[in-house]
């Protein structure tokens, strides 16, 4: 670590902070009203990952091992916080975690150990950090959180302030680095699959968009055109969903394997003993799915219900990200807006359009309702979305 920063509360006499006690948002375009956002006291701190080199990877077919990455940060915190709401946000090759001062030790643990296991299992170089909220205030950044509700079962963090941009800045170049932990635990990352086949669009696109205001752009223009994206999804089919309310068919057992017997940890210190059990659980939900009758109280038509209903497909992490199911006319619209928005001066963006979307789950138990999924683009999504972005920023 590069730098020491002393951490402070916000304010001495207000209420302790917790992201559990924050308002839920219930539409999403209330995620765009500033006045929304609660400020991030300065003793809390960010972590954050992401996928070195992910752009290479996809194009290499590795989109699953990337987004599954990601995806496992966030499972390992989870695990690692047993089951205390903290607030996250995937980012297809990445994520990013609010994270409180009690639980910074056992964050940063879950990170440098994810970070072990992506190398080792994956075969990809994860860069992780834990950056004091202090040292983004510190830099002339503000971090902002809101809570908003997919549905009454799970909820998303939104960022805004430009902190979160700043933060993966930092990290980028080095500063607040953490180490893998290759000698240490593995990470418990109870929950992460890939189970679910891919989702095609019929007659349309799936669409993985990122846009981020221009620096000193007039904020109320920059929602207005957000907000005039937001209404073209909302009067798309099915509102944009790239899940269908019935939920996405279940994979064969065979396919994809790898992935989760290298999730589920040591089983008798044998690799095939693990891909053994996988694929035997594998088998048992293919089945389960495939009849779908109810099961000891496991209701397979529920779960995919949920499954849809709690989706991650779009988010505000000073910025919006969505990716997207609709028909070619309303990607051009979309894309006709944000091209005269960024000639007026008013933001950048990246997109890309692809066939089908993919979906990452952390389940710990089929039991709860309470399941997290993420979706992104098939062929690349967020990833080559930001790498568009970043070739609009330079």
């Amino acid at each position: 670590m590069r730098q020491h920063v002393s951490l402070r509360g916000i304010g001495e006499g207000d209420p302790p902070f917790s992201y559990a006690s924050l308002p839920h948002l219930r539409y999403f375009a209330d995620v765009l009203d500033e006045s929304r956002y609660a400020p991030v006291p300065n003793d809390w701190a960010v972590g954050l990952c992401d996928v070195v080199d992910s752009t290479g990877a996809i194009a290499q077919g590795r989109y699953r091992a990337v987004n599954f990455a990601g995806a496992a940060v966030i499972a390992a915190v989870r695990n690692a916080l047993k089951g205390v709401p903290f607030g996250f946000a995937f980012g297809g090759d990445g994520a990013s975690i609010l994270v409180a001062p009690s639980d910074r030790a056992a964050v940063g643990t879950a990170l440098a150990a994810t970070a072990a296991w992506v190398r080792a299992e994956l075969k990809l170089d994860l860069r992780t950090a834990l950056i004091p909220v202090a040292a983004l205030r510190a830099a002339g950044m503000d971090l902002r959180v809101a809570r908003y509700s997919a549905s009454e079962h799970a909820d998303y963090a939104m960022f805004t302030g430009g902190g979160l941009t700043l933060a993966d800045t930092l990290m980028k170049r080095g500063d607040y680095t953490l180490e893998p932990t290759a000698d240490g635990p593995r990470p418990d990352l109870t929950g992460l699959s890939c189970r679910f086949e891919p989702l095609a669009v019929k007659d349309g696109v799936v669409l993985s968009l990122i846009v981020v205001p221009r620096q000193g752009a007039d904020r109320v223009r920059v929602r207005e055109t957000l907000a005039a994206v937001l209404s073209a999804v909302e009067a798309s089919p099915a509102a944009g969903r790239p899940l269908p309310p019935q939920g996405p068919s279940m994979r064969p057992p065979w396919s994809g394997i790898e992935a989760e017997a290298a999730a589920a940890g040591p089983l008798a210190g044998s690799r095939i003993l693990r891909r053994v059990a996988v694929f035997v659980r594998a088998c048992l939900a293919y089945a389960v799915f495939r009849i779908g009758l109810p099961l000891g109280g496991f209701s397979p038509r529920t779960y995919r219900r949920h499954l849809a209903a709690n989706a991650d497909f779009r988010k505000f992490d000073d910025g919006l990200r969505l990716t997207i199911a609709c028909p070619h006319a309303t990607a051009d619209a979309i894309e006709a807006q944000l091209t005269a928005a960024r000639a007026a001066g008013l933001l950048r963006f990246g997109l890309t359009r692809q066939d089908s979307a993919v979906v990452t789950c952390i389940s710990p138990s089929v039991m709860s309702a309470g399941h997290v999924h993420f979706v992104d683009g098939a062929d690349g999504g967020y990833a080559r979305a930001a790498q568009q972005l970043k070739a609009d920023l330079a």
